[in-house]
């Protein structure tokens, strides 16, 4: 398995990678009508794909900003501004990469560079994705808060999580 920097031509695979993860775990929890976009989110620093033999098993991307109410948990937690954080977003690990260490890798990669950016890395998870919490504070993520979400009629609890500290 390797990560490596997202291309336009592995979009297509992340796509069918999304689907399944949705088909499997309901994530995302409100499914965009066009992932290619929701996975290409126009405010990235940067966006992986890990693969095995030549097939995308996992995806994870770096972004500006999430919710402004998470970003805020994130800012006063910290404290810093809020244009100094670097979100994770969109980790996907496909059903049959589960368990080898790839969310964990996609995960230090976009940790890696939210620190060269100068970003403290933070994210938000609906607490109903209990495998990825578990990922997050095995990885030494710390819980800073909690946004209740309305989408369209589906209600979400998204957790809010500090990036472990860099190294001294």
């Amino acid at each position: 398995m390797r990560v490596r920097l997202r291309t336009e031509g592995d979009l297509d695979s992340c796509v069918r990678l999304a689907e399944v993860v949705h088909e499997r775990d309901g994530y995302p929890a409100y499914l965009a009508t066009d992932l290619r976009t929701f996975l290409s989110a126009p405010d990235a620093l940067a966006a992986w794909v890990a693969e095995a033999e030549g097939q995308v098993i996992g995806h994870v991307a770096l972004h500006r900003r999430t919710i402004p109410a998470a970003m805020s948990i994130a800012a006063e937690a910290l404290p810093c501004p809020v244009d100094q954080l670097g979100v994770v977003a969109r980790l996907l690990v496909g059903p049959e990469a589960r368990q080898r260490g790839v969310g964990r890798a996609l995960l230090e990669v976009a940790i890696q560079e939210a620190r060269t950016l100068g970003r403290w890395p933070v994210l938000d998870v609906s607490d109903q994705f209990q495998p990825a919490v578990a990922l997050y504070e095995q990885s030494g993520w710390v819980r800073a808060g909690q946004v209740h979400l309305e989408l369209d009629g589906l209600a979400i609890e998204e957790l809010v999580y500090l990036g472990p500290a860099p190294p001294e």
